[in-house]
């Protein structure tokens, strides 16, 4: 296995990187590639974004849970909510069409959980994917040590435990549209 995947191979990852789950926790206040895109400045000036489940992301996680396999992703919210979380919050609806299960939790919570700050994806309970954000080459980091991954397994868990599914959290927090 590669120690790591380029930004530029995520999607071919995820068509092949893993066999039953994925999950992902996400605990950055701004992403970059959001902000960068046109329907985002549209949204800070007030314009919902339109769906679109047709973007390749989203085909592939429809084709993913197709085939039973479980993508998941718990983010993370300050309070009072970033532009870029209350973006996100406006676009989940996108993720949850295609079968992903979107939970949200307020950073205060997630610290008294000490749960980890920096974003990753877990892959079957056996690869721990962190992101690097500073080196595209190198965008997810991947690793198979058995003392990482029992720690981001315990981290899923308590995350996803006390978690709020999107469809609650989404009707408390302020949107600029």
């Amino acid at each position: 296995m590669k120690d790591f995947v380029p930004a530029t191979e995520i999607l071919g990852f995820f068509e092949e990187g893993f066999e039953h789950t994925a999950w992902r926790l996400e605990t950055r206040r701004d992403y970059p590639s959001d902000q960068a895109t046109d329907e985002y400045k549209n949204f800070l000036r007030g314009i919902q974004p339109p769906g679109d489940t047709t973007d390749p992301w989203f085909l592939n996680v429809r084709e993913q849970a197709a085939r039973g396999k479980r993508i998941e992703r718990v983010r993370l919210v300050d309070a009072p909510a970033t532009d870029n979380q209350r973006y996100l919050l406006a676009t989940t609806g996108d993720n949850i069409e295609c079968g992903e299960e979107i939970r949200y939790m307020f950073r205060a919570r997630a610290e008294q959980l000490g749960l980890p700050t920096y974003d990753f994806w877990l892959f079957d309970s056996r690869v721990l994917a962190r992101f690097n954000w500073d080196d595209a080459s190198r965008r997810l980091e991947l690793t198979t040590d058995p003392g990482e991954v029992v720690h981001a397994c315990q981290a899923r868990d308590a995350a996803w435990h006390h978690a709020i599914r999107y469809e609650e959290f989404g009707a408390g927090v302020t949107s600029p549209v």
